[in-house]
Order: structure tokens, then C-alpha cells, then sequence
């Protein structure tokens, strides 16, 4: 569709008409203005041009910090842009966007920004409150440190689709394909009335899937998924993996963009695998995995996720192989 066709939504009989950003600072407005809206209130959004300079991220400065603690144990950290659709790609957007790929490895500037993130938060009472009531009793400078080390993320927030963003998601694979996170963030006015909309919706943007389940199609690999993990999540992923395949005849692996779904007649599991972490989503319903579950995190999910993933499921936080038996024998179960 073209992007220039104007949208109206219409609600209690009034037309709402999708604004037009001729100002990134309008856009940026609407998100910081609405922050807990749409990232959840157990989020904590903090805007970086006014805090920090430019040397911090090696000479440039994303739009915010995200971090998401809907999960306290398995916390989500973002560097956050917003562009218009308008800014030239290649030539802006996509510059901007590389130097956060080398922010990510350079442990020296993460060790600054880890300090800068710190030093915010510490002296800002009512950040530092914030912070703590959704972290509990862990110590704030560990627990920031853990974090974003241990999750890369980019969230680029436009206002419309821009058509270099496909090629480029799949011929980067290794970063647009693996840290870039995009959603469109628009707002809809009838006088002094707004909607917001948000695509995909923060909560299920990793589970959006944009290649298709054709393997001449798909650009991604085993070894994508792999690349950068620590040993020990390696180790975790290769025990299940080969317990698997020994227990499940027909048991099939299709890596996807975000994820490995495991296969068995149907799609019973998901991996997605972290430098430090394995994230399982399991086809079967959160109390029943509880159930069986003792030693590793169990998350809830939300309904529009459960809904993306085709019925009941949560989400198994993996970190080391001790007592991997309990997560292989569930994983069993469920695929039958």
C-alpha cells in the first residue's frame, strides 16, 4: 500500500484522521508522552539527548533508553530511535542505526553508558524509586550492568513503512535480522481527541515473524541464532537438542527470525536464543507448566502473544543445564 494514502478511524461516530509528522521532535513527543501506554507499565523510558553527550555511544545518541522489567528475571534493555519515514534511509536512518550495532561491541562504551545509566537513575529520587519498586532487592548497579550486557536491543519507531527496510532485515540478517526491532507508531486526531496505535504492539514484537516458512526463502540459519551465545547456553541448547531428536522421530527444526520453532506434526515450542539465556515458549498453558516446571522461570505471556503463537502457552527462562531434564521432559510431553 502506498504510505502517502491517508487513514481515518472511525469510533462513536466521530472521524479520527491519521496525523502527518512533519517533525521527528512531533513523534518523539507522542512517545515520551505516552510511554507506559505503550510499553507497559512496568517500563522505564528515559530520555538520553538531555542526559548524556555524545562520546557515551562513540558519537551518537539514540532517542531513549528502554528498559522492560514486565519480567523482572529476564529483563529487556533497548536503545530506542525514532524517524520519520520522510529522512533519507541509507543516508541517515541506516547510519545511525550502525553505529549502535558498534556500540554493542565495544565492551568500553558499554562500561561508560553502564555508569551514565547508573549515575541517572541514582540521582533521580523519583526514577530510583520507580526503579527499585519494579526490581525488588536486587543491587541497582549489578542489576543494570547484567542487563545490558545481556540484551541488545534496537527499537526503531517510524510513523509510516519504509520500503528499504525488507532487503535490508534480509541481507543483514546477523543485525537488522537479529537486534533491529520495528513498530510504527502513529496517532489519529478529531479535534481535541486522539487514538494511538502502535504496529505491532510492543509486547509481541519479538514474536513477529516477516519470513516465510520456505527454506529457499529463509536467510536464517542454526548458526545465525548461535553466533555471539556463551558456551554455556551452547552446551544447554545441544543437551536439548540431541535428547530431542533421540526421544522425537519425526521432531523437525525450522529456524525463523526471532526464534527455532520445534515441530512435530504441529509447532510445539519456540527458542529463542540469548547470549546468557534460553527463552522457551511452550505450547501449554502457564499453570501446567508451572506444574512441571520447579527449577527455571516460568513467565506468563500476554493474550495477543498467546494468540500470535496459535493457542495457551508461557515462556521458560533457561540459564545453565542444571536440572535441564524437567524442561527435555516437558518438551517430550507436550509435542505428542
Amino acid at each position: 500500500m502506498n504510505k502517502d494514502i491517508q487513514t481515518a478511524l472511525f469510533l462513536n461516530q466521530k472521524r479520527f484522521i491519521e496525523r502527518e509528522f512533519s517533525k521527528e521532535k512531533d513523534l518523539e513527543d507522542l512517545m515520551f508522552g505516552n510511554a507506559k501506554s505503550i510499553f507497559g507499565k512496568n517500563s522505564i523510558l528515559i530520555e538520553a539527548k538531555k542526559r548524556i553527550d555524545h562520546k557515551t555511544l562513540g558519537g551518537t545518541i539514540p532517542d531513549a533508553f528502554l528498559f522492560d522489567l514486565k519480567s523482572p528475571e529476564n529483563p529487556e534493555f533497548y536503545l530506542v530511535e525514532v524517524e520519520l519515514s520522510s529522512h533519507p534511509f541509507y543516508d541517515h536512518i541506516f547510519k545511525q542505526i550502525t553505529k549502535f550495532f558498534a556500540f554493542f561491541k565495544n565492551p568500553e562504551s558499554q562500561g561508560q553508558l553502564i555508569t551514565k545509566l547508573y549515575d541517572i537513575i541514582r540521582t533521580d529520587k523519583t526514577l530510583l524509586k520507580e526503579f527499585k519498586s519494579l526490581v525488588g532487592h536486587e543491587e541497582v548497579y549489578k542489576y543494570i550492568k547484567d542487563t545490558v550486557e545481556n540484551s541488545q536491543n534496537i527499537l526503531l519507531i517510524l510513523d509510516k513503512d519504509m520500503p528499504e527496510l525488507p532487503e535490508i532485515v534480509k541481507t543483514y540478517t546477523d543485525t537488522w535480522g537479529k537486534i533491529v526491532k520495528l513498530t510504527l507508531l502513529k496517532e489519529y486526531c478529531c479535534n481535541s481527541e486522539s487514538i494511538i496505535s502502535l504496529t505491532p504492539e510492543f509486547e509481541s514484537l519479538e514474536s513477529v515473524e516477516n519470513t516465510p516458512d520456505d527454506d529457499k526463502a529463509n536467510p536464517y540459519t542454526e548458526e545465525y541464532h548461535l553466533e555471539g551465545v556463551s558456551p554455556e547456553i551452547k552446551e544447554v541448547y545441544s543437551i536439548i537438542q540431541k535428547s530431542l531428536f533421540e526421544q522425537i522421530k519425526d521432531i523437525k527444526y525450522n529456524p525463523q527470525r526471532y526464534y527455532i520453532s520445534l515441530r512435530n506434526k504441529r509447532n510445539f515450542a519456540f527458542l529463542d536464543i540469548r547470549k546468557k539465556k534460553l527463552r522457551i515458549v511452550a505450547m501449554l498453558e502457564q499453570n501446567k507448566i508451572e506444574e512441571r516446571i520447579a527449577h527455571h522461570l516460568v513467565g506468563s505471556l500476554a493474550e495477543s502473544v498467546q494468540k500470535f503463537y496459535n493457542g495457551p502457552c508461557a515462556e521458560i527462562i533457561v540459564t545453565d543445564k542444571v536440572n535441564i531434564d524437567e524442561v527435555i521432559k516437558l518438551l517430550v510431553e507436550i509435542q505428542k
